[in-house]
């Protein structure tokens, strides 16, 4: 069993970490631990059609964002590495300057000392110097920072078809094929 680490934080974008554990569920042979931050329920709350305890059953296991001791904050914990969806600038910030006040930013500065991949799915927007620091010192770190732009060569129809394509494009980073991702100039 693959185990990736899913965190939702408080940046607008609740349903991107929510279409993640969705699009998990779906894969055999992978196992979802999830995060929420205080600040992701009121998110949660405001974006999504769903209630927090419904969208913490779509997730294998869920821990609590203050257990630095979860299993998740160990490196002899395995784990494909770990998708924060959406990422706030505190969380940023966090990551960036190994700040691990919460498991979110412990569970993120394990996979990164343990060379595993950090995806950072960061929803701010315009960015002032500060953020394009933060960016830079997360990314020498080792983690991949992924604003949600849609791609528009997909021709989406929908919001959900440009959700789908952003998460399925994060899952692919962590080599997981989801089966909806539509590949530049690919057929079939």
């Amino acid at each position: 069993m693959k185990r990736l680490i899913i965190a939702i934080t408080g940046a607008s974008g609740a349903i991107y970490g929510v279409r993640a554990l969705q699009m998990l569920r779906a894969i055999e042979g992978w196992e979802s631990h999830l995060i929420v931050s205080p600040a992701a329920l009121q998110t949660i709350a405001e974006e999504v059609e769903m209630s927090a305890p419904d969208v913490r059953a779509l997730a294998d296991h869920v821990h609590s964002h203050k257990d630095v001791g979860a299993s998740i904050a160990s490196g002899s914990f395995r784990t494909e590495g770990m998708l924060v969806a959406p990422c706030s600038v505190k969380t940023l910030s966090g990551v960036a300057n190994c700040y691990a006040e919460d498991l979110v930013v412990r569970a993120a500065d394990v996979c990164l000392k343990e060379r595993r991949r950090v995806v950072l799915l960061l929803r701010e927007t315009p960015l002032h110097a500060g953020h394009i620091a933060l960016m830079a010192q997360a990314t020498a770190s080792g983690a991949v920072i992924m604003p949600p732009v849609p791609a528009f060569y997909t021709k989406p129809a929908s919001i959900d078809d440009m959700v789908d394509q952003t998460m399925a494009r994060a899952l692919d980073l962590f080599g997981i094929e989801v089966g909806v991702m539509k590949r530049w100039k690919e057929t079939g």
